[in-house]
């Protein structure tokens, strides 16, 4: 890979990367990213001067993200990097332009972990904010998930996953009175496991 525009994006997730091209996160908004883990995907926006926000649980990690933003934008204080859980995230309420959840659902243990996280993250949308969202689901691979509990299944890759449909982030778009920003979609990975985008607007 071009080494300059490796260093520019860090390793962004594709999907949000398109909601840039596309200007869904304009110049100056306020993003949270719950459950950064090592902040994939704040490079670019820590460079382009964005107001980020960020939690994760695990205090390794956000010790990186503090690093990273000390190094990429050292004017945002290390109080916007805070280590806590999704579910319980001490941001108030609709701080965020943009709140990102890329790859956290689906460790969900229950249905109502899934709940309480989701909550968690989506009331720190603001009125007309945008919710995006990257979980691991069952569509196109129904017939390869094995059920454990729940909506807890065994993946062809060997992983354990919270698996969500296409009826279900239907039926919760509706029920957090959102409307869908984008069609979902969703990536097959040659059978092995199935990640969906889903990008939701607040009201």
């Amino acid at each position: 890979m071009d080494q300059p525009l490796r260093e520019l994006l860090g390793d962004i997730d594709i999907y949000l990367l398109d909601q840039l091209l596309r200007g869904r996160i304009a110049p100056g908004a306020t993003v949270l990213d719950a459950g950064c883990g090592h902040g994939r995907n704040l490079v670019y926006l820590l460079r382009a001067g964005h107001n980020v926000l960020a939690t994760d649980e695990r205090p390794e990690a956000i010790a990186v993200v503090r690093q990273l933003a000390s190094t990429l934008a050292p004017h945002l204080p290390a109080v916007n990097f805070r280590c806590e859980p999704v579910e319980a995230m001490s941001f108030p309420d609709a701080c965020a332009d943009v709140a990102i959840s890329s790859a956290v659902l689906h460790f969900a243990r229950d249905e109502p972990h899934f709940r309480a996280m989701l909550e968690g993250t989506w009331r720190t949308a603001r009125p007309g904010g945008v919710f995006f969202c990257r979980l691991a689901s069952s569509i196109g691979i129904e017939d390869r998930v094995r059920r454990i509990e729940g909506r807890r299944h065994h993946l062809p890759d060997g992983s354990e996953r919270f698996l969500v449909d296409e009826a279900m982030l239907l039926s919760l778009t509706a029920e957090m009175r959102g409307t869908l920003a984008d069609p979902l979609k969703t990536t097959v990975v040659q059978g092995q496991r199935s990640m969906t985008t889903w990008v939701v607007r607040r009201a």
